[in-house]
């Protein structure tokens, strides 16, 4: 019996143990509209503090900002209220605080002027996404009616997201693009396709294994303590792993292969319960990786860079070697326990990528340890409310959505910040809602919103069982009959 049986049984357990009608059920959208004000108010006076840090008085914008950014929450709070009242009350404001405080980092990086190296005025167009993102937002809670439908686009959603991964590959890159064939340039607009693939590919997956988990929990010898798979039930993770492959060679993109690989080795592992299926995906990503570095010039610089992050400072640097990782752990060290105050640092030093790729080293410094942990646990409180929904869900389909969800979200927040950290080698991706990239926060709004939709489904009370009907009385019969 597997997971997804397990919490499914529960659910029926609790639904015949406890009927709840419409009317008595909390809905917890008051709840939600009071964390949404705080998750507006911070941004604002961080904005207040930044204006005061580097010019000595309050911004001149900080009203037009705090009005826009409310009304912005305001009517996802509406559509909310309206077309998802069961819904957690917490992934929107999470999401919104997030959103609030990466503009709000942008806009200071702006001011830096001309420190930054390539500087041009981004926290605008930011806004502009993130408006975007939030009618995106609310276009899928409106339309999306049950996110069961999803699933009939199994098959479908599979062959859009390998043409969105693979368009990038057969389009001319740009300088400004840094070697990663991931973006798709059309004029003066571009953007990352991988952002939206990451979705799709859920869909596919969460799809594809509720149909064939029972297949793939089958075992046909035990080696090690390990259940091995069956040889033909190899065939999906083989071929998942050659597809992360050759996105890496082709678009020389270490974030999106490891994301897209990770994801479905543990979306198999929740549905199957086999320990060893996460053994021989980690076996294979590693594998794979290590001969891609072997052949591979870009990826091989990111590696060296991970493994000597100061031999840019070196008398004599190697060819190809970067400041910027470097730069950033000491921006870190810089920033100590506490930080040295928002809009007091010299983030501006890490260059060009002081924005998007490196975003977190700049909150490292001027927030401190102490902000990054609380960075670090809104983006853990949005991953635990994601597999807290997919424990509730009522269908299979729903709990293994969720949980892919949730794992996206989770393995890309994991991977910037190891990036960044020199944990693992640098990826490029872009972390969620705080960075600039208007596809980054595009794509994660959506991610909310079908989360938001299953956790609707999941936390809605059953309609209470019709009443039956009353017995006819019997005909009387007439007198002298």
């Amino acid at each position: 019996m597997t997971i997804l049986d397990l919490t499914g049984a529960a659910g029926r357990r609790r639904r015949e143990t406890t009927t709840i009608t419409p009317q008595e059920a909390p809905n917890r959208r008051n709840t939600e509209l009071a964390l949404l004000a705080f998750a507006v108010l911070l941004p604002v006076l961080a904005y207040a503090n930044v204006g005061l840090a580097m010019d000595g008085r309050v911004p001149a914008g900080m009203l037009e900002y705090g009005l826009g950014m409310g009304a912005l929450a305001l009517v996802a709070h509406l559509v909310m209220r309206r077309f998802a009242p069961y819904a957690d009350p917490l992934l929107l404001p999470l999401a919104a605080l997030l959103n609030g405080l990466g503009l709000v980092m942008i806009w200071r990086l702006d001011k830096a002027g001309p420190l930054l190296r390539g500087n041009f005025p981004a926290a605008a167009n930011q806004l502009m996404w993130s408006g975007l993102g939030i009618a995106l937002f609310a276009g899928v809670i409106v339309l999306l009616k049950d996110h069961r439908i999803l699933q009939r686009y199994t098959y479908i959603s599979m062959a859009a997201a390998l043409v969105l991964l693979a368009a990038p590959a057969f389009l001319p890159a740009r300088q400004s693009d840094y070697g990663a064939k991931i973006w798709i340039h059309l004029g003066s607009f571009s953007f990352q396709p991988g952002e939206f693939a990451k979705i799709i590919l859920t869909v596919f997956f969460a799809g594809y294994l509720m149909v064939k988990r029972d297949a793939l929990a089958l075992a046909s010898r035990r080696f090690m303590g390990l259940y091995l798979p069956r040889g033909r039930d190899l065939g999906p993770i083989v071929v998942v792993w050659l597809l992360s492959i050759l996105i890496l060679v082709f678009e020389t993109d270490l974030g999106t292969s490891f994301l897209f690989f990770g994801l479905f080795v543990v979306m198999l592992y929740v549905a199957t319960e086999r320990t060893s299926w996460i053994v021989f995906g980690l076996l294979m990503s590693v594998g794979g990786a290590a001969v891609v570095a072997s052949s591979e010039q870009h990826v091989k610089t990111r590696i060296d860079a991970w493994l000597d992050p100061m031999a840019a400072f070196a008398a004599h640097p190697p060819a190809g070697s970067t400041e910027q990782i470097g730069q950033t752990l000491m921006a870190f060290g810089s920033g100590g326990v506490t930080g040295s105050g928002l809009g007091q640092g010299r983030s501006w030093l890490i260059q060009f990528a002081a924005k998007s790729d490196f975003i977190l080293g700049s909150f490292g410094e001027e927030l401190g340890l102490a902000g990054m942990m609380a960075l670090f646990l809104l983006y853990g409180l949005v991953v635990q409310r994601g597999l807290r929904t997919a424990v509730a869900a009522r269908d299979p389909f729903g709990k293994l959505l969720a949980v892919g969800l949730s794992s996206a979200f989770a393995l890309q927040v994991f991977v910037v910040a190891g990036g960044v950290t020199g944990l693992i080698p640098l990826t490029g991706m872009t972390m969620p809602f705080l960075a600039q990239g208007g596809s980054s926060v595009v794509a994660n709004w959506a991610l909310i919103a079908i989360l938001l939709k299953i956790s609707d489904s999941a936390r809605r009370p059953a309609a209470p069982p019709p009443a039956p009907r009353a017995a006819a009385p019997e005909p009387t019969r007439a007198a002298g009959a």
